[in-house]
């Protein structure tokens, strides 16, 4: 898919608002880093895990500022766009230090966060002028909105065949049969009302959702709908996919109405979002829940691939040129991530990396060949299990040991939240192909884990939170501006 279109005046605000971010920025330099995911990716611990690591100087010997001394310390700022709510760290960190510590709420809204990074550069010629900083600006938001980005070059029409055509496969029967019966009784060409638009979208809303619960992620677009915030009820958002009417569609009719909406959500709602925040980050993290996908079965993982096939096409790529930089920002390296390493044991994390590579080899190369450097990872921000051996009809089995969270069920048991477990996870397929081949679903024992309870402390008293390749995920998405 081409990159998200723009018009003449989406590029002058975005070069207005990025001269704004280098005026600035006269004397600190400003990485921004897009964080961002489908569906409980883990983007909220993802941040809160990398701004408490830096803050505290957390056990990262993969960071090669850190490893090397030259990282001095880093300190929360003031976001400059006083418009955008900022990121809750202390409140995410709260909930995963405490007592009984619980996973922190998804993101539901953009949302932004800087952290002032002070290091001492390697080359002799910076070193003169003493240590250097960096703005690091965190750009959260839900992934839910990353799927509408691929509407903005669509048309109405085009939009509902294909959400017509997704609703009507055989694997979306159940959830999709309530909306496409309704939709079946409705002739678009009747005169426009309210209670009609209002009741597609409810239908087409729920299914949507349902979709959502049973791991299909290509289906989800609108994701306000998903997600509405401020928007629930309002007309940009009471809409849902037509079939293509017998004739030419009068101005006054249901057909023109739901048009209209439609393209009332991508002027403003889904353009404004690009134009003020997407289009103007550096670097790039997507998050990626490949083992919920892979427990889902074939039609899963194919589905996530779509996904993420037209979301990164959006992406405004490219290497990164310091003379246009102050005009037209780039991103010039991304990262993708297999997060929840922690729920499979270590000597499957070269094959979960293979599986994800799987996954994005049609949007790493239209990267690449855009300019942009890829790079993909297994990890866990913050590491919920540890890892252990069993013995089983006469087999040692890796394991991994953790407290599922209450309700979680497996093998006829229910745990309480409160019990640890070993569990063998099962392996994950030598041949990353096999996944996209019908009767091939993976065999894995998938559970939700509780966040780890006994956490270490440093020698200043801060908690240490416990991950897996955190560091060389961070060195690779700004190692190189603090080199």
């Amino acid at each position: 898919m081409a990159q998200t279109p723009t018009t003449i005046v989406d590029e002058l605000g975005i070069a207005l608002a990025n001269l704004a971010d280098t005026a600035t920025g006269a004397f600190t330099p400003t990485l921004r880093l897009g964080v961002t995911g489908l569906s409980r990716a883990g983007k909220t611990i993802f941040i809160t895990a990398l701004v408490h690591n830096l803050l505290t100087g957390g056990r990262m010997p993969g960071f090669a500022a850190m490893a090397e001394g030259r990282f001095i310390g880093a300190r929360l700022a003031e976001y400059p766009d006083a418009t955008v709510p900022r990121f809750a760290y202390e409140q995410h960190l709260q909930s995963l230090t405490a007592k009984s510590p619980v996973w922190p709420e998804g993101t539901r809204r953009i949302s932004q966060l800087r952290i002032v990074l002070k290091y001492q550069s390697k080359h002799w010629y910076a070193g003169l002028r003493g240590p250097s900083t960096l703005n690091l600006d965190i750009v959260d938001y839900p992934g839910e909105w990353l799927l509408d980005l691929p509407l903005l070059g669509l048309s109405f029409a085009q939009w509902s065949a294909e959400a017509l055509e997704r609703a009507r496969r055989p694997g979306s029967g159940k959830e999709a049969t309530p909306f496409l019966d309704l939709l079946a009784a409705i002739d678009p060409l009747k005169d426009a009302n309210d209670p009609d638009a209002e009741r597609l979208a409810t239908a087409f809303t729920d299914y949507l959702r349902r979709s959502r619960e049973h791991g299909a992620l290509s289906t989800l677009p609108p994701g306000r709908f998903l997600l509405p915030g401020d928007l629930e009820g309002s007309p940009a958002l009471t809409f849902a996919p037509l079939p293509p009417p017998a004739q030419s569609a009068r101005n006054a009719s249901l057909y023109a109405m739901l048009e209209h909406r439609f393209e009332a959500y991508k002027a403003q709602v889904v353009r404004p979002f690009f134009r003020d925040h997407f289009a103007r980050l550096d670097r790039q993290i997507v998050l990626v829940d490949t083992l919920r996908a892979l427990n889902a079965g074939p039609a899963a993982v194919a589905d996530l691939e779509t996904a993420l096939t037209s979301v990164i096409g959006c992406f405004r790529q490219g290497e990164a040129n310091p003379l246009l930089r102050p005009f037209a920002r780039r991103i010039d390296r991304i990262l993708f991530a297999a997060t929840k390493a922690d729920h499979v044991h270590h000597s499957s994390h070269d094959r979960l990396e293979a599986i994800l590579n799987r996954l994005v080899s049609n949007a790493s190369k239209r990267a690449r060949f855009a300019g942009t450097q890829t790079r993909s990872i297994a990890l866990a921000g913050i590491r919920a299990t540890h890892e252990g051996t069993i013995s089983e009809a006469g087999q040692t089995l890796n394991t991994i040991i953790g407290t599922p969270l209450q309700g979680e069920a497996l093998d006829g048991v229910t745990y309480d939240g409160k019990t640890e477990i070993a569990l063998f996870p099962g392996d994950l397929p030598e041949r990353p192909d096999s996944l996209f081949e019908d009767g091939n679903p993976v065999a894995l024992n998938f559970l939700r884990f509780a966040p780890p309870q006994q956490l270490e402390r440093n020698a200043s008293g801060d908690v240490m939170l416990p991950h897996i390749r955190f560091d060389r995920a961070i060195d690779y998405l700004v190692g190189d501006w603090l080199a």
